[in-house]
């Protein structure tokens, strides 16, 4: 199987193409690492805290399978770093974006990024 780049909702990941099904045009994937954390609120209000759900958006845990949209697939070239190493890269790069940021959409996102910090165990 092949070693490919892909979008799921709002994060990216590293995985092995599991299925092909190109007549529904999406794709299996098993989840191997994470190149960028899931931003967290409501996906259909981005960047809003007031009158949404603020939802906490966990990363695909490793080996995880999901159904991907094909065009969302790029091969991937490159070492694939650890499952362990890359959602604590993803994680910190996520943090750092949003330290920089004043608002209270940036707030609410480190909070819940930070209990997921806990969670995860970094």
């Amino acid at each position: 199987m092949s070693i490919v780049q892909a979008k799921y909702k709002t994060g990216v990941y590293i995985g092995e193409v599991v299925e092909m099904r190109e007549s529904e045009q999406r794709g299996l994937i098993k989840v191997l690492a994470v190149l960028k954390h899931p931003t967290q609120g409501d996906l259909h209000n981005p960047k809003q805290t007031e009158g949404v759900f603020f939802h906490q958006r966990k990363a695909l845990a490793e080996f995880e399978k999901t159904w991907v949209p094909l065009a969302t697939i790029k091969p991937y070239e490159g070492d694939v770093p650890s499952y362990s190493d890359s959602l604590r890269s993803a994680l910190e790069e996520k943090i750092d974006e949003l330290m920089h940021k004043q608002s209270e959409f940036s707030n609410q996102s480190l909070k819940h990024l930070q209990e997921l910090k806990d969670e995860y165990g970094l």
